[in-house]
């Protein structure tokens, strides 16, 4: 018997997984996940890429279409995925995942909730579709790392998005492949969004990503083919990348493997973020606001010193417009420029990245004695462990350290719920209200018990704003957590 493809192995699971396969711990993270999503949604929600983005897809009615957060307009599905992916990713306070290709899985949601409106799915399938995404788009960062050859981490995101979607629309294993090939067979992103001087697109990428994983499902449930085998071909995506999957295809067999997490676990092997900047900083905020403790008030600081493992160097510490921030994408992307306003200022929060700040000249000048270094023994930890090890010399002659491996959120580190809910209500009670917002969160906690998603999405409607999902609001830049939450 010839040996499966790999787009047959993904749409076997697909259609294979239920809700009851998955175990109480995963989809009690997977309500976690909905409500910090929904957080940093809101929380964006007056961002300008988040404005555009909504501005475009208002443009658009369906009459089975889905709810773009804040408003009550419905857009056709794969537009709404799209708006409301760029506010999930805007502030780059959503989950991420640690592999040889970085990701951040929680981008998945905004297709999953699009889709499970649309068809007007229950709590328990919308939960099924966005663990199955998860495990999908972390088992490929699992497989290869992409971004060495020019390719986004996005990429990966239109297969997952796609099977999520066919799951919820309950496609049969032949339309769900044909949703997985289309979906490859135009979905490959350019690394181009995250180098040099970041442009709204770091935010927007994979939803650009969401939304044509969900377009492909649609066109597969229309009964549109595509091109396989898409991973495996003479012109497929192994090629054309340049990477090798490996046997990642063994770990969607079908009857599932055996494991204590159960199937679709992978979710538990992911990170949610304390503060909002790039992952691989997090650590070093975490390391920066413990040396600011101990430094005390008045000592000058000379220098200071980073040492991270190769990943975080590569992605935020090694290019020179990371120590003169000209854009918010780029402040929040840059390790030296995060480690030396927490170090400063004594927290990150949405302040730390405005123009007002991130082009200040006195912290462009502290930014020439701040360096990056890369540290072998932390690079073997990866991506394992997040580590950074913070070195800072003062004025007075002493010379202080932090090293932190596992920044709290990490999933060998996990925050509370009452630190979920407590970070979600930083994002959103300035919006919405305390009473607002608990209700929302109460929703997400019984989303197994839900018939349908339309309360949760009502739920969200910006006040005064329901019909005018272009116009731009006030300042929605929440703080994340308190300072004082870190001790």
């Amino acid at each position: 018997m010839a040996t499966k493809t790999l787009a047959h192995r993904l749409a076997e699971y697909a259609c294979a997984l239920r809700f009851e396969d998955l175990s109480k711990d995963v989809v009690h993270e997977v309500k976690r996940r909905v409500i910090d999503s929904l957080g940093c949604a809101l929380g964006a929600w007056n961002e300008e890429p988040c404005v555009i983005a909504r501005k475009v897809a208002s443009d658009f009615s369906a009459r089975q279409g889905s709810t773009i957060i804040g408003t009550n307009h419905k857009a056709p599905p794969d537009w709404a995925a799209f708006a409301n992916g760029c506010c999930i990713r805007y502030f780059d306070y959503n989950d991420t995942y640690l592999s040889k290709e970085p990701a951040h899985p929680s981008d998945n949601i905004s297709a999953a909730l699009a889709v499970a409106e649309s068809v007007a799915a229950t709590g328990r399938e919308l939960i099924t579709a966005i663990a199955l995404a998860y495990e999908v788009q972390c088992r490929f960062c699992d497989a290869a790392s992409i971004r060495g050859g020019g390719w986004d981490h996005v990429t990966y995101g239109t297969f997952s998005t796609a099977l999520a979607s066919a799951k919820l629309m309950k496609l049969d294993p032949k339309n769900t492949r044909h949703a997985v090939n289309i979906a490859g067979v135009a979905g490959a992103a350019m690394r181009q969004a995250r180098v040099g001087e970041l442009s709204h697109w770091k935010g927007v990428a994979f939803a650009t990503a969401a939304r044509h994983g969900v377009f492909s499902a649609l066109l597969a449930r229309a009964g549109m083919t595509g091109p396989g085998p898409i991973f495996e071909g003479q012109m497929g995506f192994e090629k054309q990348l340049g990477v090798s999957l490996g046997n990642v295809g063994e770990k969607f067999a079908v009857p599932f493997a055996k494991n204590d997490q159960g199937p679709a676990s992978m979710i538990l092997r992911t990170s949610i973020k304390f503060w909002p900047a790039e992952y691989h900083s997090q650590s070093a905020i975490e390391a920066a606001l413990f040396l600011r403790q101990q430094i005390g008030k008045g000592v000058e600081v000379k220098s200071m010193t980073i040492e991270s493992h190769d990943a975080s160097v590569d992605i935020i510490g090694s290019e020179p417009e990371k120590w003169k921030p000209e854009t918010r994408e780029t402040a929040d992307h840059s390790l030296p420029y995060i480690t030396a306003v927490a170090l400063i200022d004594g927290e990150v929060t949405e302040k730390q990245f405005q123009p007002e700040r991130f082009k200040d000249p006195k912290i462009w000048k502290f930014l020439e004695n701040v360096k990056v270094e890369r540290n072998a023994e932390l690079s073997a930890m990866y991506p394992d462990a997040a580590a950074n090890i913070v070195r800072v010399e003062l004025a007075d002659g002493r010379r202080l350290s932090k090293r932190v491996d596992y920044p709290m959120g990490h999933a060998k580190n996990p925050l509370k719920d009452t630190e979920v809910e407590r970070k979600f209500f930083a994002l959103v009670k300035p919006e919405l209200g305390e009473t607002r917002a608990k209700k929302i969160v109460d929703l997400v906690w019984k989303l197994d018990e839900a018939t349908n998603v339309d309360e949760l999405m009502r739920a969200c409607v910006m006040p005064g704003r329901g019909g005018s999902p272009e116009l731009p609001g006030g300042d929605c830049g929440q703080s994340p957590l308190p300072k004082d939450a870190t001790k």
